[in-house]
């Protein structure tokens, strides 16, 4: 299916959003992205995942590679997911006590924006 990845200004955070795939084939995409937004200066970045169908341990291993580098920088990454797939993933794998999980991408941008600016 792949990847179709965006980026908005919400609440004072970079929203990126995704729909299709996270997986093997898509997740260097998604780093990328990620990356970009972060090396223009942005540390407040939630991530969109609400059109996520599917997300592998590779997606996940971005994920949290990000996560890593924005806190380094004082920064922070939020999630909005509501696929109970995708959210299943991160609770299987015990990521839901590192990330908070928002029905929103607004919220997720609005927690991202209180704790990166």
């Amino acid at each position: 299916m792949g990847l179709t990845i965006s980026t908005s200004n919400k609440n004072g955070a970079v929203v990126v959003h995704c729909a299709g795939e996270i997986d093997v084939a898509t997740a260097a995409q998604l780093r990328d992205v990620v990356q970009q937004v972060f090396a223009d200066g942005s540390r407040a970045v939630a991530l969109d995942m609400s059109e996520v169908s599917f997300m592998d341990s590779t997606g996940l291993g971005v994920v949290v590679g990000r996560l890593k580098t924005l806190r380094r920088a004082g920064g922070n990454l939020t999630i909005a997911v509501t696929a109970d797939r995708v959210r299943r993933v991160f609770e299987i794998t015990g990521l839901d006590k590192v990330f908070v999980l928002h029905e929103t991408a607004d919220a997720a941008a609005s927690a991202a924006a209180q704790t990166g600016a």
